[in-house]
């Protein structure tokens, strides 16, 4: 039997948050979502996801700090980035440091569903 990829999404914006998560089932993906970074890490129950696609700007710890926290605890998976605010230099940073894209909100479908296909495989 195949396991089917789960897709963490970790954005404080309810709304981004509900429709992101209906279109990643809607792929055929399992989803987790999360209200903030620290719900992520907090989540020691659930086994590691295949993928994230998470907010850069959330209260209490961005997107990027994310990015840094699991890769210094060896935590290793693919993430998308979304923000309303795009930046260079953010940009450049998550990237330099293994982010697979950087989207600006609103995340266009077709562009999750590709990135999503080409790291998890299509559904």
């Amino acid at each position: 039997m195949l396991k089917i990829p789960t897709v963490a999404i970790v954005d404080d914006d309810g709304g981004v948050r509900t429709s992101l998560t209906s279109l990643v089932r809607s792929l055929g993906y399992q989803v987790r979502a999360y209200t903030s970074a620290r719900e992520f890490l907090d989540d020691k129950q659930s086994p590691e996801p295949d993928c994230m696609i998470a907010d850069i700007q959330m209260p209490h710890m961005t997107g990027d700090r994310l990015q840094a926290v699991l890769s210094s605890s060896g935590r290793s998976f693919p993430i998308i980035f979304m923000t309303a605010f795009p930046s260079e230099a953010v940009r450049d940073r998550v990237m330099a440091a293994g982010a697979r894209d950087y989207l600006e909100k609103p995340p266009d479908s077709d562009v999750i569903a590709r990135r999503l296909a080409d790291l998890l495989g299509p559904r």
